[in-house]
Protein backbone atom coordinates (compact mmCIF):
# COMPACT_ATOMS: atom_id res chain seq x y z
CA UNK A 1 0.00 0.00 0.00
CA UNK A 2 1.15 3.39 -0.96
CA UNK A 3 1.81 6.19 1.76
CA UNK A 4 -0.63 8.62 0.61
CA UNK A 5 -3.12 6.09 0.23
CA UNK A 6 -2.90 5.14 3.89
CA UNK A 7 -3.26 8.42 4.40
CA UNK A 8 -6.53 8.98 2.72
CA UNK A 9 -7.84 5.62 4.20
CA UNK A 10 -7.10 7.52 7.52
CA UNK A 11 -9.14 10.08 6.54
CA UNK A 12 -12.27 8.22 5.50
CA UNK A 13 -11.67 5.83 8.73
CA UNK A 14 -11.86 9.43 10.98
CA UNK A 15 -15.15 10.66 8.59
CA UNK A 16 -16.32 6.98 9.77
CA UNK A 17 -15.49 7.39 13.45
CA UNK A 18 -17.14 10.90 13.50
CA UNK A 19 -20.59 9.39 12.89
CA UNK A 20 -20.35 7.30 15.98
CA UNK A 21 -19.49 7.59 19.76
CA UNK A 22 -16.13 7.62 18.71
CA UNK A 23 -16.41 11.19 17.13
CA UNK A 24 -13.86 12.86 19.28
CA UNK A 25 -11.25 10.48 18.45
CA UNK A 26 -12.27 10.68 14.64
CA UNK A 27 -12.06 15.06 14.71
CA UNK A 28 -8.56 14.25 15.74
CA UNK A 29 -7.54 11.96 13.34
CA UNK A 30 -9.22 14.21 10.68
CA UNK A 31 -6.65 16.86 11.95
CA UNK A 32 -3.57 14.31 11.59
CA UNK A 33 -4.43 13.63 8.47
CA UNK A 34 -4.59 16.88 7.05
CA UNK A 35 -1.64 18.20 8.47
CA UNK A 36 0.34 15.18 7.86
CA UNK A 37 -0.93 15.72 3.71
CA UNK A 38 -0.39 19.14 3.85
CA UNK A 39 3.55 18.83 4.92
CA UNK A 40 3.81 15.91 2.35
CA UNK A 41 2.14 18.45 -0.36
CA UNK A 42 4.04 21.58 0.91
CA UNK A 43 7.03 21.20 2.52
CA UNK A 44 10.66 19.60 0.72
CA UNK A 45 10.09 16.43 2.35
CA UNK A 46 9.52 14.68 -0.92
CA UNK A 47 12.68 16.40 -1.90
CA UNK A 48 14.56 15.21 1.04
CA UNK A 49 13.13 11.63 1.05
CA UNK A 50 14.25 11.87 -3.67
CA UNK A 51 17.56 13.54 -3.40
CA UNK A 52 19.92 10.33 -1.76
CA UNK A 53 18.45 7.95 -3.84
CA UNK A 54 19.08 10.39 -7.32
CA UNK A 55 22.38 11.65 -5.80
CA UNK A 56 23.62 7.92 -5.30
CA UNK A 57 25.02 7.42 -8.78
CA UNK A 58 26.70 10.04 -10.84
CA UNK A 59 26.44 10.04 -14.64
CA UNK A 60 27.84 7.59 -16.15
CA UNK A 61 31.24 8.25 -17.48
CA UNK A 62 31.57 8.12 -21.25
CA UNK A 63 35.02 8.50 -21.31
CA UNK A 64 35.53 4.70 -20.44
CA UNK A 65 34.86 3.74 -24.01
CA UNK A 66 31.80 1.77 -25.25
CA UNK A 67 29.14 -0.71 -23.53
CA UNK A 68 29.16 -3.75 -24.81
CA UNK A 69 25.30 -3.83 -23.95
CA UNK A 70 22.60 -1.76 -22.61
CA UNK A 71 19.84 -2.80 -20.52
CA UNK A 72 16.56 -0.76 -20.74
CA UNK A 73 14.09 -1.11 -17.20
CA UNK A 74 10.41 -1.83 -18.35
CA UNK A 75 7.75 0.87 -16.02
CA UNK A 76 7.66 3.03 -18.87
CA UNK A 77 4.77 1.82 -20.89
CA UNK A 78 1.28 0.68 -19.51
CA UNK A 79 0.44 -2.40 -21.25
CA UNK A 80 -3.45 -2.73 -19.70
CA UNK A 81 -3.42 0.65 -21.42
CA UNK A 82 -1.68 -0.29 -24.32
CA UNK A 83 -3.84 -3.04 -24.63
CA UNK A 84 -7.24 -1.21 -24.75
CA UNK A 85 -6.23 1.09 -27.37
CA UNK A 86 -4.18 -0.69 -29.45
CA UNK A 87 -1.07 1.16 -29.25
CA UNK A 88 1.72 1.79 -26.78
CA UNK A 89 0.71 3.98 -24.26
CA UNK A 90 3.86 5.95 -22.47
CA UNK A 91 2.45 6.70 -19.22
CA UNK A 92 5.75 8.37 -17.54
CA UNK A 93 9.29 7.87 -17.35
CA UNK A 94 9.51 8.61 -20.74
CA UNK A 95 13.58 9.21 -20.66
CA UNK A 96 13.93 5.00 -20.12
CA UNK A 97 12.77 5.28 -23.55
CA UNK A 98 14.69 8.38 -25.13
CA UNK A 99 17.94 7.40 -23.63
CA UNK A 100 18.51 3.68 -24.68
CA UNK A 101 17.78 5.80 -28.72
CA UNK A 102 20.33 8.22 -28.08
CA UNK A 103 23.06 5.13 -26.94
CA UNK A 104 22.45 3.02 -29.65
CA UNK A 105 23.13 5.84 -32.69
CA UNK A 106 25.90 6.61 -30.38
CA UNK A 107 27.38 2.83 -30.02
CA UNK A 108 26.09 1.37 -32.98
CA UNK A 109 27.75 -2.08 -31.93
CA UNK A 110 26.18 -2.23 -28.54
CA UNK A 111 23.54 -4.88 -28.13
CA UNK A 112 19.79 -3.10 -26.66
CA UNK A 113 17.82 -5.20 -24.11
CA UNK A 114 14.36 -4.05 -22.97
CA UNK A 115 13.27 -6.27 -19.83
CA UNK A 116 9.68 -5.77 -18.87
CA UNK A 117 6.20 -7.86 -18.49
CA UNK A 118 2.98 -6.88 -16.26
CA UNK A 119 3.60 -5.93 -12.23
CA UNK A 120 -0.13 -7.20 -12.32
CA UNK A 121 -0.57 -9.88 -9.72
CA UNK A 122 -2.86 -11.63 -12.10
CA UNK A 123 -1.69 -12.45 -15.02
CA UNK A 124 -2.80 -10.94 -18.21
CA UNK A 125 -1.51 -11.36 -22.06
CA UNK A 126 -0.67 -7.81 -22.03
CA UNK A 127 3.23 -7.42 -21.87
CA UNK A 128 4.89 -4.16 -21.72
CA UNK A 129 7.72 -4.98 -23.58
CA UNK A 130 5.94 -5.99 -26.49
CA UNK A 131 4.54 -2.52 -26.90
CA UNK A 132 7.70 -0.89 -25.64
CA UNK A 133 9.61 -2.78 -28.36
CA UNK A 134 8.10 -0.93 -31.44
CA UNK A 135 8.14 2.60 -29.73
CA UNK A 136 12.10 1.28 -29.77
CA UNK A 137 12.24 0.46 -33.20
CA UNK A 138 10.28 3.78 -34.44
CA UNK A 139 13.16 5.74 -32.39
CA UNK A 140 16.17 4.22 -35.12
CA UNK A 141 16.69 0.61 -32.99
CA UNK A 142 16.74 -1.88 -35.39
CA UNK A 143 15.25 -4.75 -35.14
CA UNK A 144 18.15 -7.25 -35.33
CA UNK A 145 19.57 -5.37 -32.56
CA UNK A 146 16.83 -5.78 -30.17
CA UNK A 147 16.91 -7.94 -27.23
CA UNK A 148 13.24 -8.11 -25.49
CA UNK A 149 12.47 -9.87 -22.28
CA UNK A 150 8.67 -9.66 -21.80
CA UNK A 151 8.04 -12.34 -18.80
CA UNK A 152 9.40 -10.13 -15.70
CA UNK A 153 7.25 -8.53 -13.16
CA UNK A 154 9.64 -7.00 -11.13
CA UNK A 155 13.04 -5.63 -11.13
CA UNK A 156 14.52 -8.54 -9.20
CA UNK A 157 13.14 -10.60 -12.07
CA UNK A 158 14.32 -8.43 -14.72
CA UNK A 159 18.17 -8.85 -13.53
CA UNK A 160 17.59 -12.68 -13.52
CA UNK A 161 16.36 -13.10 -16.48
CA UNK A 162 17.79 -11.06 -18.41
CA UNK A 163 21.44 -12.38 -17.13
CA UNK A 164 19.73 -15.83 -18.32
CA UNK A 165 18.55 -14.06 -21.76
CA UNK A 166 22.06 -12.52 -22.87
CA UNK A 167 24.47 -14.72 -20.98
CA UNK A 168 27.33 -11.64 -20.35
CA UNK A 169 30.58 -12.65 -20.43
CA UNK A 170 33.45 -11.76 -18.50
CA UNK A 171 34.90 -7.94 -18.92
CA UNK A 172 31.54 -7.54 -21.15
CA UNK A 173 30.81 -3.88 -20.06
CA UNK A 174 26.74 -3.38 -19.71
CA UNK A 175 24.99 0.07 -19.19
CA UNK A 176 21.79 -0.26 -16.95
CA UNK A 177 19.22 2.44 -17.78
CA UNK A 178 16.31 3.27 -15.07
CA UNK A 179 14.94 5.75 -13.22
CA UNK A 180 17.48 7.79 -11.39
CA UNK A 181 15.90 7.25 -7.90
CA UNK A 182 15.04 3.83 -9.33
CA UNK A 183 19.06 2.90 -9.99
CA UNK A 184 20.37 2.39 -5.84
CA UNK A 185 17.78 -0.84 -5.65
CA UNK A 186 18.15 -1.80 -9.42
CA UNK A 187 22.32 -2.04 -9.01
CA UNK A 188 21.98 -4.17 -5.81
CA UNK A 189 19.67 -6.42 -7.54
CA UNK A 190 21.47 -6.98 -10.11
CA UNK A 191 24.76 -7.29 -8.05
CA UNK A 192 23.52 -9.76 -6.04
CA UNK A 193 22.44 -11.97 -8.72
CA UNK A 194 25.93 -11.64 -10.67
CA UNK A 195 25.88 -9.17 -13.46
CA UNK A 196 28.23 -6.66 -13.32
CA UNK A 197 26.37 -3.76 -14.72
CA UNK A 198 27.52 0.10 -14.99
CA UNK A 199 24.45 2.78 -13.92
CA UNK A 200 22.76 4.92 -16.23
CA UNK A 201 20.32 7.01 -14.27
CA UNK A 202 17.57 9.08 -16.13
CA UNK A 203 14.24 10.18 -15.54
CA UNK A 204 15.35 12.72 -13.13
CA UNK A 205 12.41 14.36 -10.29
CA UNK A 206 14.39 17.39 -9.21
CA UNK A 207 17.61 19.08 -9.66
CA UNK A 208 20.73 19.03 -7.40
CA UNK A 209 21.36 19.94 -3.70
CA UNK A 210 20.05 23.27 -4.03
CA UNK A 211 16.60 22.48 -4.87
CA UNK A 212 16.00 20.80 -1.35
CA UNK A 213 14.88 22.99 0.62
CA UNK A 214 12.22 25.29 -1.89
CA UNK A 215 8.72 24.85 -0.66
CA UNK A 216 6.63 24.01 -3.84
CA UNK A 217 3.21 25.96 -4.70
CA UNK A 218 2.05 22.66 -6.41
CA UNK A 219 0.81 20.32 -3.89
CA UNK A 220 0.78 17.59 -6.60
CA UNK A 221 4.30 17.84 -6.97
CA UNK A 222 4.85 17.18 -2.98
CA UNK A 223 2.79 14.72 -3.00
CA UNK A 224 3.86 12.38 -6.28
CA UNK A 225 7.64 13.22 -4.89
CA UNK A 226 7.09 11.55 -1.48
CA UNK A 227 4.94 8.65 -2.55
CA UNK A 228 8.06 7.34 -5.57
CA UNK A 229 10.79 7.96 -2.64
CA UNK A 230 8.41 6.40 -0.07
CA UNK A 231 7.95 3.34 -2.20
CA UNK A 232 10.98 3.21 -2.69
CA UNK A 233 12.62 3.70 0.12
CA UNK A 234 9.84 0.80 1.37
CA UNK A 235 11.01 -1.35 -1.55
CA UNK A 236 15.08 -1.09 -0.43
CA UNK A 237 14.46 -2.16 3.01
CA UNK A 238 12.18 -4.99 1.50
CA UNK A 239 14.57 -6.28 -0.77
CA UNK A 240 17.21 -5.87 1.82
CA UNK A 241 15.38 -7.79 3.91
CA UNK A 242 14.86 -10.84 1.71
CA UNK A 243 17.83 -10.92 0.77
CA UNK A 244 17.76 -9.76 -2.75
CA UNK A 245 20.47 -7.17 -2.17
CA UNK A 246 23.57 -6.82 -0.64
CA UNK A 247 23.17 -3.52 1.28
CA UNK A 248 20.42 -1.29 2.19
CA UNK A 249 21.38 1.56 -0.10
CA UNK A 250 23.59 0.15 -3.06
CA UNK A 251 26.13 3.13 -4.35
CA UNK A 252 29.18 2.91 -6.36
CA UNK A 253 31.68 0.12 -6.69
CA UNK A 254 34.58 1.07 -4.32
CA UNK A 255 38.23 0.73 -6.33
Amino acid sequence: MLPINFLVELGILSLILMATRFARAGRRLAVAVLVILSLVAFSPLGKLLLYPLESRFPQWDASRGAPDGIIVLGGSVDPDLSAAHHTAVVAHAADRMLAPAALARRYPNARIVFTGGTANLISTDAKEADYAAPILENLGIAKERLIVERDSRNTYENAIFTKQLVAPKPGERWLLVTSAYHMPRSMGIFRKAGFDVEAYPVDFRMGGREDLFIFTNMGTDGLVRTDLAMREWIGLLAYRLMGRTGELLPGPARD
